[in-house]
């Protein structure tokens, strides 16, 4: 019986776990996200207020709407595609926050492939 209940402890513990999630915090504001490309760390700088979502990459600006679908969820589309890929709207969930930086989950909508980041607000 001993062994039973050591088994089990560990899994009743760990189920009850529920990461903090202050999305609101992060609904405006600037912030940096950093991902390799290529074998080269990249730095998307953006800037996010109620409507809009302004992306900085190597030099170029990029305009979204962005709709949040609750605290933690949004998805953004943007407003000047310059191809068929970009004219997709892209779902974005923040899955953990901590004290300036989130990490979320994102693809396209209606996709089952997803990907994972970690932004920071700097402002």
């Amino acid at each position: 019986m001993k062994f039973i209940t050591l088994l089990l402890l560990p899994l009743v513990l760990t189920s009850c776990y529920t990461p903090e999630r202050k999305c609101k915090k992060f609904q405006k504001g600037t912030f940096e996200y950093s991902e390799i490309i290529g074998g080269k760390i990249e730095t998307t700088k953006f800037v996010r207020n109620d409507s809009i979502e302004i992306d900085y990459f190597r030099s170029k600006a990029d305009t979204s709407s962005i709709r949040w679908v609750n605290d933690c969820e949004c998805i953004l589309k943007n407003l000047n595609p310059k191809n068929r890929s970009e004219e997709k709207p892209l779902h974005i969930k923040i899955l953990t926050t901590e004290k300036n930086n989130y990490t979320f989950e994102y693809g396209l909508v209606g996709s089952a492939k997803k990907q994972k980041g970690n932004a920071t607000k700097i402002d």
